[in-house]
């Protein structure tokens, strides 16, 4: 299996003209453990080996917390089963079990794989009291999560498309991510 990991982050400038509007109460989630800054963790060879390897905007979204344009991005409305692994390390995050068109234009799920993969961060930028996600083996930002979600679980993981690859469940195996085959035994 891949043992890289990534992350990804929206802005809330676009998250608000895309109608993601906050639905965090006061009480809401508990603000998460302080993830290191990406640059004091990585050094300038590999932050460089980065800047080579993602695309400018891959790089900005999962480095510099950047957000990509709605409805015009990779996965907003990928139907494909399989997983989505984080762009920079590889590391499983989210099923397409688990993916649900929200209408905001970025790929929406109701859990991650493995909660201990994600890092909830509170996020008050741009006026607004959000909760960001991150990628705990990469630091990667992949976007923010809200409680306006479905059932079961009530939560909208709203991530960036730049932050995640796709890996098509007929893939999985040859990709070595054969283990996760089990999540479409059900279906």
């Amino acid at each position: 299996m891949n043992k890289n990991f990534g992350i990804l982050m929206l802005g809330g400038l676009l998250l608000v003209a895309a109608g993601c509007e906050p639905a965090l109460s006061e009480t809401g989630f508990e603000e998460a453990e302080e993830v290191e800054k990406i640059d004091e963790v990585r050094g300038d060879d590999e932050m460089d080996e980065l800047k080579e390897r993602l695309t400018e905007l891959q790089y900005q979204v999962t480095q510099e917390d950047g957000t990509e344009p709605p409805f015009q991005n990779k996965y907003w409305d990928n139907k494909e089963e399989g997983i989505y692994v984080d762009i920079v390390s590889g590391e499983p995050l989210f099923s397409s079990t688990d993916k649900y068109d929200s209408g905001t234009g970025w790929p929406s799920f109701t859990r991650p794989i493995y909660e201990e993969s994600i890092v909830e961060k509170d996020d008050h930028s741009y006026g607004m009291r959000r909760i960001e996600v991150r990628s705990k083996g990469a630091d990667s930002h992949l976007g923010h999560l809200f409680e306006d979600g479905p059932d079961p679980t009530g939560l909208r993981y709203c991530i960036n498309s730049a932050a995640l690859e796709f890996i098509p469940r007929d893939k999985l195996e040859a990709r070595g991510y054969g283990e996760y085959e089990r999540l479409f035994d059900s279906e």
